[in-house]
């Protein structure tokens, strides 16, 4: 497994295939600023890991803790934290530089947090075809029965129902690199991805195709201290 890359959905735009002339939708991801704040060992932690952090935050909205942590490692507050771990077998990378980690043609897979939609009945959220149109019905787009009669007499668990809908962790697959801007700190990967304008994103190696080398990159970890 490849190093993974932190970053900031920007929207989504469109770029023309240079031999078939296609259009092809991208969505532009904001991936500069990915840091490497500590790297996990199976010798002093049990897991071989790279912990990484984006975007910064400022140290009065961060907890004492936190702070302490990011100032140990030589770094300061971020927004967002997460772990890329590796097999016990293979060495992590000690430093993170960033685009560099994915090429273009790669494949990668997107996770991101769904967008919120805050209560909805059973026909928007679950896709129910609803009962009758017809004039005096007062059951237009309501769920129905959802009993079981007298045996078991209850309802079963996971029943669909209405309820609060979106705002959970969701992962695309297989999305193509489409083209990687170093210049701009961004790269476009195919198709859409989970979440709303500005919400996080972690990209990882695709776990289903692997089209191009990857690449494990190697750069310095700050030292204690500075």
């Amino acid at each position: 497994m490849s190093l993974g890359l932190l970053g900031k959905k920007l929207g989504m735009t469109r770029l023309f295939d240079e031999k078939s002339q296609a259009m092809i939708p991208v969505t532009v991801i904001e991936v500069g600023g990915n840091t490497c704040l500590q790297v996990k060992t199976v010798e002093k932690d049990g897991y071989s890991a790279v912990q990484v952090g984006y975007d910064d935050k400022k140290e009065s909205r961060v907890g004492k803790p936190a702070l302490g942590h990011f100032k140990k490692h030589g770094s300061g507050a971020k927004y967002l934290v997460q772990e890329f771990r590796f097999p016990a077998d293979q060495a992590a990378p000690e430093t993170h530089t960033g685009l560099e980690t994915f090429v273009k043609d790669q494949w990668v897979d997107v996770t991101g947090t769904s967008k919120g939609r805050g209560f909805q009945g059973a026909v928007k959220r679950h896709g129910f075809g609803g009962l009758k149109q017809t004039h005096g019905s007062m059951m237009h787009r309501r769920t129905g029965a959802i009993g079981c009669r007298s045996t078991p007499g209850r309802v079963w668990k996971n029943q669909k129902m209405p309820g609060h809908m979106g705002d959970v962790p969701r992962t695309i697959q297989n999305l193509k690199v489409v083209a990687v801007r170093t210049e701009d700190n961004v790269i476009l990967v195919s198709g859409a991805v989970p979440g709303a304008k500005g919400s996080y994103l972690s990209i990882r190696a695709s776990k289903k195709k692997v089209s191009a080398p990857i690449f494990v990159p190697r750069v310095e970890v700050a030292k204690k201290g500075k």
